[in-house]
């Protein structure tokens, strides 16, 4: 048996994973599959592909892009999540903003810097026409660390996956005041520079193998009520969030490329850009 080790989110995007795990399709493959959740999010991830720390990444387009245009030697390999990411942007229930535009040149919550949170910052003040140089962050490292900032005022608002936060909402903790759609598909599968270079072919197997899985993943018997119970989510909220989201097993884009590549230099991001072909690599 051959080891790899993946990492992503906890969050229900990352279902077909575990299932899979489970199942056993890994091991039929001769690979031991290692998942490690990352609650830090896409900034600590990518410092672990950079670092060797994980073979594989279930992780945000733009945040691994930034990545690798600032040194990062890890490639995506491709697509995993073929729509956008809609994130929710919330204030504490006590909050005295009640507008989007309350929030021009208050303090963001970011899990981290280059986490999808603190890109998507600048998405959405760019989005309201805010200045970005305006922006204000506090460094959280997790959802619990958002509640408490927020909750506490030394946050005044903070960006994640709307579905993920909506039971805060429900509950009381946080106010939803709208949302900001990424500009181009979520997520991706990213390869450390290690994996890329003496697990080619266990990458392969496991590919073919998620893949397969993730095709017939919203057809399984049920999957709506296994996810809101693994979760926590409302079944409601998970059938709508089903509607909205498709998994992919195709090769990112030059073109998606071009376009995270252009946004965040346009929002001072990065200093340069690199050729598609130098962000991925097709195994």
């Amino acid at each position: 048996m051959k080891t790899l080790r993946i990492i992503g989110v906890p969050e229900h995007f990352n279902l077909p994973w575990h299932l899979a795990i489970e199942k056993g399709l890994f091991h039929e493959e001769g690979i031991v599959l290692e998942w490690t959740d990352i609650p830090e999010g896409t900034g600590k991830m990518s410092k672990m592909l950079g670092e060797n720390e994980a073979d594989l990444a279930i992780i945000l387009t733009e945040g691994i892009v930034r990545s690798i245009v600032e040194g990062n030697p890890s490639k995506i390999i491709q697509n995993y999540i073929a729509t956008p990411l809609l994130w929710g942007i919330h204030v504490g229930a006590k909050s005295p903003y009640y507008k989007l535009k309350d929030l021009d040149g208050k303090v963001s919550a970011i899990s981290r810097i280059g986490s999808g949170s603190h890109l998507m910052s600048f998405v959405n003040a760019k989005k309201q026409a805010w200045d970005i140089n305006n922006i204000n962050f506090n460094i959280i490292n997790t959802l619990d660390g958002a509640i408490k900032s927020i909750t506490s005022n030394e946050s005044d608002y903070f960006l994640w996956e709307q579905f993920t936060t909506k039971p805060l909402v429900d509950s009381g903790i946080f106010r939803f005041l709208g949302n900001c759609p990424t500009p181009w598909p979520c997520f991706v599968i990213a390869a450390s520079e290690n994996a890329l270079i003496n697990k080619l072919d266990e990458i392969k197997a496991v590919l073919k193998c998620i893949n397969s899985f993730t095709r017939e993943f919203k057809s399984i018997p049920g999957i709506d009520m296994t996810l809101a119970n693994r979760y926590k989510q409302d079944l409601l909220d998970i059938r709508s969030w089903l509607q909205i989201t498709e998994w992919s097993q195709d090769l990112t884009q030059t073109a998606t490329l071009m376009e995270v590549q252009d946004t965040l230099e346009e929002l001072n991001l990065i200093s340069h850009k690199l050729r598609p072909e130098l962000l991925f690599t097709n195994v």
